[in-house]
This record gives C-alpha cells, sequence and structure tokens, in this order.
C-alpha cells in the first residue's frame, strides 16, 4: 500500500517474479532491490505475516521541483531521484543549472529552517561557483552566497514584508555584511 494502483501493479509483477513459495526462505534484500528500483518510492515497511503473506507499506516520494535533463522534464524527488512523469505539477519550482542533488538539498533544507515559504519560488539558478538564485512568484530575483543561507532567507523575508520595499526586483545578498536592493 502506499502508490498509485499503476506503480502498485507494477512492484506486485516484480515481486511475483521472485516466485517464493515459503517466507523462511525469502531474500529480504531481493525485495528491499526491488522497491528501491522504483523511484516513486521515498521508504518503507516490510512485515512478514506468517504463515504465508507479506505487508509492505511504502511512502512515496514527495515532488520538490522540475528539471530539464538531455531535452526531457523530470521531477526531483525527496528521495533525491530523478523522476519522469507524465503528470504535470506547474506549481512546482523549476531548476536550472548543472547542480548536484546534494547541493540542492543543503538549500531546501535551509529554506525550510526559515521562515521563507517553498511554495514562493517560481525558479531555482545554480551556478558553477556553487551559488544560487531564487525569483519568487512575485518576480523578485534573490542573489545568494556561497553560504549562510537560512539567514539570507531571513533577511530577504524581512525586506519582502517591509512596505518600503514593496517595488523592489532585486535582493543582492552575495556580499557579506552587505545587503543590496534595486527596484
Amino acid at each position: 500500500e502506499g502508490l498509485n494502483e499503476q506503480e502498485h501493479s507494477k512492484i506486485i509483477e516484480n515481486l511475483k517474479l521472485l516466485n517464493v513459495q515459503n517466507l523462511f526462505i525469502l531474500d529480504k534484500n531481493k525485495i528491499i532491490d526491488i522497491l528501491n528500483s522504483n523511484n516513486l518510492v521515498e521508504n518503507f515497511f516490510i512485515f512478514k505475516k506468517y504463515p504465508s503473506s507479506l505487508e509492505i507499506r511504502i511512502k512515496q516520494t514527495e515532488f520538490l521541483a522540475k528539471v530539464n535533463k538531455n531535452g526531457k522534464i523530470y521531477y526531483l524527488g525527496s528521495n533525491g531521484k530523478l523522476i519522469l512523469t507524465e503528470k504535470n505539477s506547474s506549481e512546482l519550482p523549476f531548476i536550472f543549472g548543472k547542480f548536484k542533488n546534494k547541493d540542492f538539498f543543503n538549500l531546501y533544507q535551509a529554506i525550510n529552517d526559515s521562515s521563507f515559504d517553498f511554495n514562493e519560488i517560481k525558479k531555482i539558478f545554480f551556478f558553477k561557483s556553487g551559488r544560487w538564485d531564487i525569483e519568487t512568484y512575485s518576480g523578485v530575483l534573490i542573489k545568494l552566497p556561497r553560504e549562510k543561507f537560512k539567514q539570507s532567507f531571513n533577511i530577504s523575508l524581512k525586506i519582502l514584508n517591509d512596505d518600503k520595499f514593496k517595488e523592489i526586483k532585486i535582493i543582492d545578498l552575495r556580499q557579506s555584511n552587505q545587503v543590496i536592493v534595486n527596484g
């Protein structure tokens, strides 16, 4: 349980290939490999119900962003895997640039640790230097430093919530101890 009907059927079909007659001789590693091969699986729990059944509870990965790779649109899941799917979610931010998943998840964690709302992000740009820019749905571009993301997001949020800065288009936080705001 835990996936849509189509993905559920795929996993059941793959598990049937094991052709297990007895739970005592069941190779748990083979089941784990089958479950991990499905990109939609975030994590899972396997319960042996003796004498003859197996219960598998699956948590489906959450789609965090969209990525263009080799001309195809993939979703980056919370499990760190790229998922090609026909499902279209226009609310997710689009990531531009060649990044490592670890770098994105550091950024994502900093956003979640701050008061900034990840759902307000329209586009995310990664640069070879290891730096990120964020474009919000309101049209503001936030230029982040290479470090101290959480602090930078909290500063950005204070500026965005201040009535004096309603017309700004760029918040530049790249320089240490300095904020540049352009209208």
